[in-house]
């Protein structure tokens, strides 16, 4: 049994609150200076927690023991860039350029940790997850007002690109749609873990419950969720939105699949989700642009797909090694034909530009990582009682599916505060599992 909590690590847990709340907000931290903060914060924060950690004033929880083979396989992949970015032996383009992405790698290694380690009670489990919804809200908000009002303003500065769409504080439309999907993913599983899944009786609980919903946090959690989606509506992100409404279905297949608990409610709840957020939401802020937009993507419109076949000729080029982490934009123009006329700074598909950058050696072990992270969040699915359990896997299972669909034609996982905040769902799958809570003489334990 784990032993009782510390509140000796509070001071790290709101500092990894307030890491979280910083991230997206400089341009999703996509910039030399806020890498290089988020990079030292997060590491910094961790070496406190190990020094506490050695003094015996914290203890590590059932999650982060339970959860070594991901860190294994996380920091197996970050010790293949840290050879990479070692400049004598050649074996990147642009050693500095690896060497600032083998710092983010062992940062974002540090974030997961950090999520294990610290969201060791309901209590922190919920903050941590609410502040990130509530992070998601801020965007939506904000990104919205730019657009409506045609302020267009992103971090303290005019927009130079994507005005008439939302981007909230980051540079482009994609990368606030993947971020605003992680949001929603999380909120609708913390909406399912507040769905009961009982019985309402006769008509006085019926309508204390039709109440609580209506007046309740149940209720600031759904109009949250429907001003995210109005936000994902007006980014006019064609696969943000595609991916969001296929990954809430097929994990909401998934859940009534495994979920041998599965109410009534939680149909009625991805039910109203699909007509209110569809049919209502769309209606007025513009999903038509986004069917628009899909209806008019041809092969002569984009030239993302001569873009991945020339990655796949630059991967067969460096098969296992790859040309170093961070090194896509240098190393393409050794491929890149005459029919390619834009600058060409990422693959626009996070699995070329792993495989381009890392080869199979590094990009190998961060896939087995997230391919046991999805299997663990379905056992949970499967296997626990908790709500707020089944909800933090549902949230980690439907922004897995959605981040994987949405790969194939952005790079989400090359922005720091997408790809942090997405180690952060890594690690709700895992607590998902294997999170207990700590006896007690008035405790009730479910599972």
């Amino acid at each position: 049994m784990d032993k009782p909590h510390s509140t000796a690590d509070n001071s790290i847990f709101y500092a990894f609150l307030g890491l979280l709340v910083w991230l997206p907000l400089p341009m999703g931290s996509n910039r030399l200076w806020s890498l290089a903060f988020f990079s030292a914060a997060a590491l910094l924060l961790l070496s406190y927690w190990c020094f506490l950690f050695l003094h015996q004033r914290v203890s590590s929880s059932r999650p982060l023991r339970k959860a070594w083979p991901a860190i294994a396989l996380l920091l197996l992949a970050a010790f293949a860039s840290t050879f990479q970015a070692i400049p004598g032996l050649s074996l990147s383009v642009e050693p500095f350029r690896s060497q600032q992405q083998t710092l983010l790698s062992f940062a974002l290694i540090a974030f997961f940790t950090l999520s294990l380690a610290l969201l060791n009670s309901h209590k922190r489990i919920k903050l941590a997850a609410y502040t990130l919804i509530a992070c998601g809200l801020f965007q939506a908000i904000y990104g919205s007002l730019m657009t409506l009002t045609g302020t267009e303003f992103g971090f303290f500065t005019h927009k130079d690109s994507y005005n008439g769409v939302a981007t909230g504080t980051f540079i482009n439309r994609n990368h606030l749609a993947g971020y605003l999907v992680i949001c929603l993913s999380i909120g609708l599983g913390m909406m399912i873990a507040t769905l009961k899944s009982t019985a309402s009786g006769n008509w006085r609980n019926r309508l204390r419950r039709w109440m609580n919903a209506l007046l309740g946090t149940k209720a600031l959690l759904r109009i949250t969720l429907v001003m995210m989606v109005i936000a994902l509506v007006l980014t006019h992100s064609r696969m943000g939105n595609t991916s969001f409404f296929a990954a809430m279905m097929i994990t909401g297949a998934l859940a009534l699949l495994l979920g041998r608990r599965a109410s009534r409610s939680t149909i009625i709840l991805l039910t109203s989700l699909l007509v209110i957020d569809v049919f209502i939401v769309g209606t007025f802020f513009g999903i038509e642009k986004v069917v628009d937009r899909l209806e008019q993507t041809t092969a002569t419109r984009e030239s993302r797909d001569e873009v991945d076949l020339y990655s796949l000729e630059l991967f067969n080029n460096n098969l296992l090694m790859g040309t170093g982490s961070g090194t896509f934009y240098t190393a393409f123009p050794e491929v890149r034909k005459k029919d390619i006329t834009l600058f060409i700074d990422h693959a626009h598909n996070d699995y070329l530009e792993f495989l381009t950058e890392r080869g199979l050696i590094g990009f190998t072990p961060l896939l087995i990582a997230a391919l046991l992270t999805f299997i663990i969040a379905l056992k949970a699915q499967w296997m626990r009682k908790s709500p707020l359990m089944r909800g933090l896997s549902f949230g980690c299972l439907m922004s897995m599916i959605a981040m994987g669909l949405h790969a194939t034609v952005d790079f989400n996982l090359q922005i720091p505060a997408n790809a942090a905040s997405f180690m952060l769902i890594l690690a709700f799958g895992w607590i998902s599992l294997y999170f207990k809570p700590q006896k007690g003489p008035n405790t009730v334990v479910n599972r």
